[in-house]
């Protein structure tokens, strides 16, 4: 009985020793997992934010008195603060010298508190299969910034090819870059990245939503045309019952998934690319707008337009005044900007040498076509030609045309409305400040046009506009319809008048569906002249001779008032076939006011143009 008992005892003990070393080892690897698991999620970018803001909070609030500094290293400390404070409120309206000072400071941050062993963890630089697209893109965006600048995006859709029409699951032809087209990318680049590469691309991931502009941040400082934000994809109220038609299906695209860019005539979706959730879209509505005060958005103020540090034009919008939070930046570039350089196409010279003319000879000329066609880019350009000893007043809704950037040596002011002052007030201002030329970035309401016929009548030797008019036909038409709803007349008639008094040219241009832009054609629009009435009444003998050519005359003067045209519409040139050729030649009343504005020498190279092109012998 003894040596059972000892057995048993010898086998409890030898059960319990194995049961504690099991838990000892099991207890031990769950607190290295648990510490391994604890460093990990330590350095992830939600954290490395939070750590950023909490750093940089400290810099900014830290009392300068209480370290003990000379007076020296105390101003240092304090102007480098100020400048630290002022770049965080600029960084994220257009400013990229506020932008890359914020993210030097961020880069030293992160530079001493990550591990260069913890870097993949963040980002899995090291495993292609483990990055997502957009950040890959990031990456590829990142290599080809260091050697192309801001035009990095555009080598990438050139070398690639990015910008040709595609079919979408749908069979239909549309322009995107897909999930494919940047793995692809990513995977023929064969990228080696060092420590410095890889800690600049956390950094941009963290600035961006820290203090950027979310996933849009890189983009919008590209060299492209404009990019948007929540113009497509199902808003919160159609998400269930698109889940639910749409079961078993693809993936369906929410609101702020929507990330398009505007490229030399193309608006090109980035399927690969969005935001994270509704709220960091809002994030960004919320900020991009305002630069210089840029107003309150809310629901009674549903939108709001603005320009950027960079001269960018931007546009906000929000419920309920939209379906979806959604905003547009466009951007207008500055350099290289020339009528040679936008104008391209075979016998490029004769519309060329046309607007130079026009520009030269003073005529009130309007840029018409749709939108994205180029309209304020051309008439940036032909700005140019205007000669030098005149002054130009611009009249915007938000300063966008930054022709002062384009022309500092030149008398230019631009004033625009604001929630205190018209744009009547303005127009009124301006014809106190020797301007002899105006300009109106864009006539897009009945007031504005109201201002343009005053302008062009009386507070200046010409001016330039851009209208969203279809024909020139449609232009008059439409600036006559403005003048009436302004009720600045109240016959359709003399309004009418009015406007082909002070209209002279019409440049339109066009944008096909492959975003190819051209000028479509140059239409002169010549004012027909009112003949005397007939009054062969005063010379006919007897009542009756006397009645029947008054009545003749009354006849003529009720036909003029109903169907006969106050103008003509004559096109010089026209584009056809991939070519621009002269149709028409310019009316000699126009040829003669031209040239009475010219220079001697302008005068006689507008003569050769005339005979060389229209044969037309002045």
């Amino acid at each position: 009985m003894p040596e059972i008992i000892n057995l048993v005892l010898i086998a409890i003990i030898l059960f319990g020793t194995g049961a504690s070393l099991y838990l000892f080892f099991t207890f031990r690897q769950y607190n290295v997992q648990s510490k391994q698991d604890l460093e990990s999620q330590h350095y992830t970018i939600p954290t490395l934010i939070e750590h950023v803001r909490e750093t940089i909070n400290e810099i900014t609030r830290a009392n300068l008195f209480e370290l003990g500094l000379n007076e020296v290293e105390f101003k240092k400390q304090a102007n480098k603060r100020a400048e630290l404070k002022k770049a965080l409120k600029q960084c994220m309206h257009g400013s990229l010298e506020d932008k890359q000072f914020v993210k030097s400071i961020i880069y030293d941050i992160l530079y001493s508190y990550i591990p260069e062993d913890k870097i993949d963890e963040i980002i899995p630089f090291n495993n292609s299969w483990l990055l997502s697209p957009r950040e890959k893109f990031a990456i590829i965006l990142h290599v080809y910034k260091k050697e192309y600048g801001f035009d990095a995006l555009s080598k990438v859709i050139e070398t690639y090819k990015l910008d040709e029409l595609k079919q979408t699951e749908n069979k239909e032809l549309a322009y995107f870059i897909s999930v494919e087209d940047i793995n692809n990318i990513y995977e023929n680049m064969n990228l080696v990245l060092n420590k410095e590469d890889r800690l600049e691309i956390i950094t941009q991931f963290v600035y961006e939503r820290y203090k950027g502009l979310g996933v849009i941040d890189e983009i919008r400082d590209m060299n492209i045309d404009g990019v948007s934000a929540g113009v497509s994809g199902l808003t919160h109220d159609f998400v269930q019952t698109s889940m639910k038609q749409n079961e078993g299906n693809r993936h369906t695209k929410r609101n702020y998934e929507s990330i398009w860019i505007f490229y030399k005539g193309k608006t090109i979706r980035l399927d690969f690319l969005g935001f994270e959730n509704e709220k960091e879209l809002r994030r960004v509505c919320q900020i991009i707008y305002r630069y210089n005060r840029g107003g309150q958005l809310s629901e009674a103020n549903g939108y709001r337009i603005n320009e950027m540090k960079d001269g960018s034009r931007v546009l906000v919008v929000r419920p309920p005044f939209s379906e979806s939070w959604a905003f547009f930046v466009r951007k207008f570039h500055i350099k290289n900007l020339t009528l040679e350089v936008l104008v391209t196409d075979k016998n490029a010279i004769l519309p060329i040498s046309l607007i130079k003319f026009l520009a030269k000879g003073g005529m009130v000329t309007a840029i018409t076509g749709q939108q994205g066609c180029g309209k304020t880019t051309l008439l940036m350009a032909m700005v140019g030609h205007i000669y030098a000893s005149l002054n130009l007043r611009i009249q915007e809704v938000a300063f966008e045309l930054n022709l002062r950037h384009l022309y500092p040596d030149r008398n230019i002011l631009t004033f625009r409305e604001t929630e205190n002052i018209t744009g009547q007030e303005g127009l009124d201002v301006q014809k106190k400040t020797d301007g002899s030329v105006n300009i109106l970035g864009e006539v897009a309401t009945d007031p504005v046009a109201a201002w343009m016929i005053q302008m062009a009548q009386v507070a200046s030797l010409f001016t330039l506009f851009t209208h969203h008019a279809k024909t020139s036909k449609d232009l008059i038409y439409s600036l006559r319809n403005s003048l009436l709803k302004c009720e600045m007349f109240n016959n359709e008639r003399i309004a009418e008048q009015q406007v082909v008094s002070v209209l002279d040219f019409d440049i339109h241009l066009a944008r096909d569906y492959r975003g190819k832009r051209y000028i479509e054609r140059i239409t002169e629009i010549v004012e027909v002249e009112d003949e005397p009435y007939p009054d062969h009444y005063k010379t006919k003998n007897g009542i009756s001779g006397k009645a029947e050519a008054f009545i003749d005359t009354t006849g003529e003067y009720f036909r003029r008032m109903t169907d006969r045209k106050t103008f003509e519409t004559r096109n010089i040139i026209e584009y056809r076939n991939g070519e621009y050729v002269a149709v028409s030649p310019i009316s000699r009343t126009k040829i003669r006011e031209m040239k009475s504005r010219m220079t001697t020498e302008d005068s006689i190279a507008f003569d050769r143009f005339l005979n060389e092109y229209f044969k037309v012998v002045t």
